[in-house]
Parts: C-alpha cells; sequence; structure tokens
C-alpha cells in the first residue's frame, strides 16, 4: 500500500517536471480530452507505428490530479503495443472504482499511486481523464465514471 505522503511525492514530481506534457510533431493522433466539471482540458498526442505506441505526449491546463495521472499514463503506454495500453488503461479504471486487486495495482506502478481517488468522487474524473482520452484517441468508449 503507498502512504499518503508517497502519493503527494509522485503528484508533486509529475506537476513540477513532467516528462510528457509538451507537443510532438506530426502526432498520428490526436484527441482533445475535457472534463467540464472542474476545467481540466488536455491535448493527448501519440505516434503509433506497427501498433505500437512509440511516442507521445499532451499539453493542457488542469488540477494536479489530471496533469499528473496524464504523465504517468504516457509513461506506461509508450513502448507498448495498443491492446496493451488499452489493458492497462482499463486496469487504471478498475483500481479508481476500488475494484482491483493488489496485485493489479501493483502492475500499475506509480499509476497505482492514485488508487485513494476511489474515495474521493469528485476527483475521480480528473485521474481518468489522459486514461479516457486515450481509449477514445484508440475508438474505444469509456464506462461512466461516475
Amino acid at each position: 500500500m503507498i502512504n499518503k505522503s508517497f502519493y503527494n511525492e509522485i503528484l508533486t514530481e509529475h506537476n513540477i517536471r513532467p516528462e510528457f506534457k509538451h507537443e510532438i510533431s506530426d502526432p498520428d493522433i490526436s484527441l482533445e480530452g475535457v472534463n467540464p466539471s472542474c476545467g481540466d482540458d488536455i491535448i493527448l498526442n501519440l505516434k503509433v507505428e506497427d501498433n505500437v505506441i512509440v511516442d507521445g505526449a499532451f499539453v493542457g491546463d488542469g488540477c494536479a490530479i489530471s496533469q499528473a495521472s496524464a504523465d504517468i499514463m504516457l509513461g506506461m503506454v509508450i513502448g507498448q503495443k495498443k491492446d496493451e495500453a488499452l489493458r492497462l488503461a482499463d486496469l487504471f479504471m478498475k483500481m479508481i472504482q476500488g475494484q482491483a486487486s493488489q496485485e493489479e495495482i501493483e502492475e500499475l506502478e506509480e499509476a497505482g499511486a492514485l488508487q485513494d481517488i476511489a474515495h474521493m468522487p469528485a476527483r475521480v474524473k480528473c485521474a481518468v481523464l489522459g486514461w479516457r482520452t486515450l481509449k477514445e484517441a484508440f475508438g474505444q468508449s469509456w464506462e461512466d465514471e461516475d
């Protein structure tokens, strides 16, 4: 179980020094994700070759949770096949809904730091914004996060 100070440390690090918050040239997929309930807005850009996400980045504004979650997500899915990236998105949602096992949460690595969002309903849409946008970018629907 990740303690609260580690959770804060991960969120702070991904907000102060996001690795994937920048523009990329000529993305194959570009999709805007919006959370109207609190104003989070990102544009997810991906480069995909032979069904593998070879590069990705996002730009936009939002709360610490939405920005950190998108940055963590990109760190996990770049280099992965599309199907694996979508599986990780499903696993993340399962965790946010409080339905993931401890082994599944550990598989999410740093994203597992966001598991307590399940107890903060107002922040769920913030945490899943990047992941939802990823799924939509690949033409998959996203279950309602409420």
